[in-house]
């Protein structure tokens, strides 16, 4: 079937330049998940609410996110369109419901954006002092911190955007190279950090009273995992782009998670059985970057952190390059305010240009607003994670329904999960609930670390998540309004 073919049974044509191959579909997944940044970025906090027994989240969550993951190769064959999430639950519960999965999703990658490009703070300044730009304390819990962690990433997100508008191209190449750097890496970290373990793997089952808060601080640790293995469907979200993508976007979305799933298990294991105490504070306080100088010496060391830098500029690229899609695929059915200009794509690089302006201007206003706040940190991560899961829910749900329904039509040509869907689905969507239940509780933690003691602080995913329902179902009725009109 020729790529206009494809496209056309859905009532779309063929805009977007249809160049990326496989493994450029699995980068795409593979750099938003970005086990280096978001692994470096969250394991000294994670290690600080669960100790050693931090680890257990992480198989736990990929188990979950496993099969998440095979609900949507399964849709992707389905349904090969930009803004996977959304067309996703468009096609299954039309209207406002499935709208609003795009909406979230859309909301939720945005302020992924921005947590994202903080991560550059918990690196950059490990392999350089002078990139301590406001001097003082480059912990990132910290008020100086915070505020230097705004201006690394808001000059980053300028960098990323002004690729994402260059074209699919360029911006495939950068995160093709990028992905290799972080692979290499991450092999090279796991054998060197395993060469040099000063314990076994029973340190993930010790008792360290010193450091393990009990069960309650063990399941808030699971931040860490969940905020790390999401994102996956962006191998997805390019279909439009992607060579084949019936075949290629399923097995792109598997793959994504998987690799990121076993490197990422792989890094915890050997940083902990690396790292030089368990309970000295340093370990929690400076994280991975601590075990990294401890282990390689202070020159290969910052070599290292300086390809974890490359591997956060990848995942920001990736983040931002899934926001546009969804934008782009949301503006073209008229669903979003102003979708005329949102849809534009320009016939000469490929890309919806406004798209990617405003993804990066909101996502640098998302750091602005909170410039020196060191809850900045555990409150956007947490938040992301409950509105990417919701907006996960809203597909993954009426999938059910509808499997509870009928069996669904089989394409065998196809990724296709015939007689286990619908046990996968029902394990799916109860995963899904149970994880954004246990990271929206209001722990202090996690959303007040300066102890304020602050109730809206504290419910700050919650009041996020209503606020932008408000803001969604207004949207929602001013592009039924332009629709109409």
């Amino acid at each position: 079937m020729s790529t206009v073919d494809e496209l056309a049974p859905f009532g779309y044509r063929q805009e977007l330049h249809r160049t990326l191959g496989s493994f450029s579909a699995f980068a795409a997944g593979f750099s938003f998940v970005s086990i280096l940044t978001t692994v470096f970025q969250l394991f000294g906090f994670g290690y600080s609410l669960g100790g050693p027994a931090f680890f257990w989240t992480w198989p736990v969550v990929l188990g979950g996110q496993l099969l998440v993951a095979l609900v949507f190769a399964e849709l992707a064959a389905r349904y090969p369109l930009a803004g996977s999430v959304y067309q996703w639950a468009k096609n299954l519960s039309p209207g406002f419901t499935g709208w609003l999965a795009g909406w979230m999703m859309l909301i939720g990658c945005v302020v992924a954006l921005a947590s994202a490009a903080i991560a550059l703070q918990v690196v950059l300044p490990s392999v350089w002092d002078g990139f301590q730009l406001v001097g003082g304390d480059p912990s990132i819990t910290t008020p100086t911190g915070a505020t230097n962690a705004v201006l690394l990433g808001s000059l980053l997100l300028l960098v990323t955007t002004a690729i994402n508008v260059a074209g699919v191209r360029i911006m495939a190449r950068v995160n093709d190279i990028g992905v290799a750097a972080e692979l290499i890496g991450v092999l090279v970290l796991v054998i060197g950090l395993g060469l040099f373990a000063v314990r076994g793997p029973q340190v993930v089952v010790r008792s360290l009273p010193e450091v393990s808060p009990g069960i309650g601080g063990v399941l808030a640790s699971a931040l860490m995992a969940c905020y790390v293995l999401y994102g996956f469907d962006t191998a997805a979200t390019v279909a439009e782009e992607t060579k084949d993508a019936r075949r290629a976007a399923p097995r792109a979305v598997l793959r994504a998670v998987f690799v990121s799933g076993i490197g990422g298990l792989a890094v915890l294991l050997c940083a902990l059985m690396a790292a030089p105490s368990l309970t000295d504070g340093q370990l929690a306080g400076k994280g991975l970057p601590y075990v990294i100088t401890s282990v390689f010496g202070d020159g290969l060391g910052r070599i290292f952190l300086a390809d974890v830098a490359v591997a956060v500029v990848v995942c920001t690229l990736a983040v931002q390059t899934g926001a546009i899609r969804l934008m782009y695929a949301m503006a073209r059915d008229r669903a979003l305010p102003g979708s005329a200009r949102l849809s534009r794509v320009s016939p000469r690089t490929g890309t919806p240009a406004l798209p990617a302006l405003l993804t990066g201007a909101v996502a640098i206003g998302l750091l602005v607003v909170n410039l020196g706040n060191p809850t900045l940190f555990g409150a956007i991560t947490g938040t992301s994670v409950v509105i990417v899961y919701l907006a996960y829910l809203l597909v993954t749900a009426p999938l059910l329904v509808a499997r509870l329904r009928g069996p669904l039509p089989e394409h065998p040509e196809y990724f296709s999960l015939g007689r286990w869907g619908l046990p996968v689905n029902v394990a799916a969507v109860g995963y899904g609930l149970l994880m954004m239940l246990n990271i929206g509780w209001p722990r202090p933690e996690i959303y007040d670390v300066a102890g304020t003691g602050s109730m809206l602080m504290l419910l700050f995913p919650v009041e996020f998540v209503l606020v932008a329902l408000i803001v969604g179902r207004l949207c929602w009725r001013s592009a039924v309004r332009e629709e109409i009109g």
